[in-house]
């Protein structure tokens, strides 16, 4: 267990991570090492059982969901019939009709069922702006059904001191956010990158996995009270304060004391839940055709657990293979893309944005020129992968569809030979520079040999790419501010 727990609690550093992937590969013995029992040909995808909770289950257990608004109805239908308890972990919940109708559905799910739990994680920052914001559209609950509701803001430690005092709303949000989407009802999951407001329930465009598992739920709503735990707890006073369980606020007192008892959190929890899942697997696996990984990312308290196992992975790719990677933001880090660069031997085909359907796209001040700012980015990296002489391997593709704005991410890996994928990667990470060092993430890691499954997978894959272009000309050739460059210099970190 050991082994397990300094991989999962490494800073990610050049060096650390290269010692760190040297020691996984060359590790005297295996954790986990009959693999995916009764699926032949994921040999390759094995090493994943010694580096994540592993939940088996059936593909008939997963529904893959397409559009915004059928994941609102989802929502609205899970919320309506759930009896035990309600997980809700997102950026923040937006104060339109369709959000007031979202919490006047939670409202009457509550009423109606007296034992029914509600546990709300959302970003401090970004769940206070302005007058009328998350906080103000669910304090009411926590107001009306007192213990039934548990409403937490996380609070990133880095915002503190005069940092705190003197940054403006949207500014504070820059060095740290809640960023998970986690959408709990009974025993249901939905793993997602979309966020709780209007534009996620009709035109922007994200990806949504339903699974239907209670070991998996029982594991996610776990880890979201165990977050909760050192985030700030919202009373029916309206004020924020310490959770029962906690004793420091993470804007005061030692920063560094704060990260090393959040780490212990969240460490512990996921080793126990390692060792549980051992102790199940065999006897699980025999009936098993799909394999879900949970995989965290915390690097505000130096948890890099995602973005490793995403880079060994994007590694391993083996000659033959196909890879296509979504983000709705492309600002990958350097290392991701000098791995893709330099140890992918996959055939990579990846998707973005186009200006015209990034949600900054317009925006006042600063934050309009982030469209340019990405690609920027990808101009820069193409270029590299020609200087390198490895531009036929990796194409590029951006989405737009009048009217919409485009947010999916994701990755889908296909075996040699495969017409179908074999894996995928969904959830809240966007593959960059905040997703791996400034924003709490999470996203799994689903293998499947079941056909149906897979074919729900293209499909999906499939009707994304169906809206986009290929983008290496444009990308090329299409102009940026002299400023916007300037900038991203200077705070790519940051966006």
């Amino acid at each position: 267990m050991m082994y397990l727990r300094r991989f999962f609690t490494q800073e990610l550093c050049p060096a650390t991570q290269s010692d760190l992937l040297s020691c996984l590969q060359q590790a005297p013995q295996q954790l986990f090492t009959s693999g995916f029992a009764g699926a032949p040909g994921l040999e390759s995808l094995s090493w994943l059982h010694n580096l994540a909770p592993c939940f088996p289950l059936r593909g008939e257990q997963i529904q893959v969901i397409h559009e915004p608004q059928h994941f609102y109805q989802t929502l609205m239908q899970r919320i309506g019939q759930a009896k035990k308890r309600i997980v809700l972990a997102s950026l923040y919940l937006g104060n339109g009709q369709l959000e007031n109708s979202f919490v006047q559905t939670l409202r009457h799910s509550l009423k109606a069922e007296s034992t029914l739990r509600l546990n709300v994680l959302l970003d401090f920052n970004r769940g206070t702006r302005g007058a009328a914001n998350s906080k103000t559209m669910l304090l009411p609950l926590v107001r009306e059904f007192g213990e039934q509701v548990q409403f937490s803001l996380y609070h990133t430690p880095d915002l503190r001191g005069m940092t705190k005092r003197l940054a403006p709303p949207r500014w504070n949000e820059l060095l740290g956010l809640q960023h998970m989407k986690v959408y709990l009802f009974d025993d249901a999951l939905i793993i997602s990158g979309a966020n709780l407001s209007n534009d996620y329930f009709t035109n922007r465009q994200d990806r949504y996995i339903l699974i239907e598992d209670k070991p998996l739920a029982d594991f996610y709503a776990q880890f979201i009270e165990r977050v909760q735990e050192f985030s700030l707890a919202v009373s029916a006073d309206a004020t924020e304060g310490l959770h029962r369980n906690w004793r420091i606020l993470p804007y005061e007192g030692t920063k560094e004391q704060f990260i090393k008892l959040a780490k212990e959190r969240i460490t512990n929890f996921v080793q126990d839940a390692y060792t549980q899942q051992l102790k199940l697997r065999a006897e699980q696996s025999t009936q098993a055709d799909t394999w879900v990984f949970p995989l965290l990312e915390m690097g505000q308290i130096g948890i890099h657990h995602d973005s490793v196992i995403t880079k060994k992975l994007l590694s391993n790719c083996i000659a033959g293979s196909r890879l296509k990677l979504a983000t709705g933001y492309f600002n990958l880090t350097q290392e991701y893309m000098d791995t893709i660069t330099h140890k992918c031997l996959a055939q990579c085909s990846i998707l973005m944005a186009h200006p015209n359907a990034n949600g900054f796209q317009g925006a006042k001040g600063p934050a309009g020129g982030i469209p340019a700012a990405y690609t920027l980015i990808a101009k820069s990296f193409y270029e590299n992968l020609v200087r390198r002489k490895q531009n036929h391997r990796v194409n590029f593709f951006e989405y737009e569809k009048p009217g919409w704005t485009y947010h999916a991410k994701g990755l889908w890996y296909y075996l040699p030979d495969a017409r179908l994928p074999n894996l995928t990667l969904i959830g809240s990470s966007n593959f960059g520079e905040r997703s791996v060092n400034r924003d709490l993430e999470t996203q799994v890691c689903l293998v499947t040999a079941n056909k149906n499954l897979s074919q729900r997978l293209q499909d999906e894959a499939d009707r994304l790419y169906d809206m986009s272009t290929t983008a290496e000309r444009e990308i090329v050739q299409r102009s940026v501010p002299r400023w916007v460059q300037a900038v991203v210099r200077i705070f790519r970190n940051f966006f």
